[in-house]
């Protein structure tokens, strides 16, 4: 994917603006991945990229082919000043609730960097850090800093899924990734659920599905 140059002035826009100030040398993004799904994990990952930094093709994971953010997340850790990624359960997802769950991920991504950031780049949330930092909506599609994270935490999370479809094949875990598609609903409701799935998530789509065979009764 070519870049334009206006297309990357935009990606690194607050990047500039922060390096711009005495005390601002090492920025982290910071994004997650899995917050709406049924099933496994949810992965944050935090990366430091060196100040002026272009890294062409990088973008939104969710607007790259999976052969793209493949070939981008090993060269995002390769020219990363730091990196980490970090995995919280879907067993802690039901006992804090997936908004601190992913808080949590994302904490846990940003303790592994060395050096430690001077600033945080956030997509849409608050990390549990003293640092100064900006939640940016829409910030993987805003910052480079934030759109190389969630290339890391995206590959990793999809990685995990191969491994978890070996577990549970009859879900098809490997292609909708544990996200309520058609296909895993229709699973969820023949075979129910595995210990990876998220109970707090199936209690309302259980309800729901409830509801619409109800109303496929009363239409009959």
């Amino acid at each position: 994917m070519k870049r334009t140059e206006e297309t990357t002035i935009d990606l690194l826009a607050y990047e500039k603006d922060l390096w711009k100030r005495d005390d601002v040398h090492h920025i982290a993004g910071i994004d997650e991945v899995g917050r709406g799904c049924l099933f496994g994990d949810v992965v944050a990952a935090a990366v430091v990229l060196p100040k002026g930094l272009v890294l062409e093709g990088v973008n939104d994971s969710k607007k790259l082919t999976a052969k793209k953010r493949d070939e981008l997340f090993d060269l995002i850790r390769e020219q990363a000043i730091a990196y980490g990624i970090a995995a919280v359960s879907s067993e802690i997802v039901d006992r804090i609730n997936i908004k601190q769950a992913a808080r949590l991920a994302m904490k846990q991504a940003l303790e592994q960097l060395a050096p430690q950031p001077d600033y945080l780049l956030v997509d849409a949330e608050k990390v549990d850090s003293p640092l100064p930092q900006l939640a940016i909506i829409h910030g993987d599609a805003c910052s480079q800093s934030i759109a190389a994270a969630s290339i890391l935490a995206k590959v990793t999370r999809d990685r995990m899924c191969l491994e978890w479809d070996k577990q549970y094949p009859e879900y098809g875990i490997a292609v909708h990734k544990g996200y309520a598609t058609k296909l895993h609903r229709e699973q969820l409701k023949a075979f129910g659920p595995t210990p990876l799935h998220r109970v707090s998530f199936l209690k309302n789509l259980f309800a729901e599905m409830e509801a619409e065979q109800q109303e496929f009764q009363l239409d009959l």
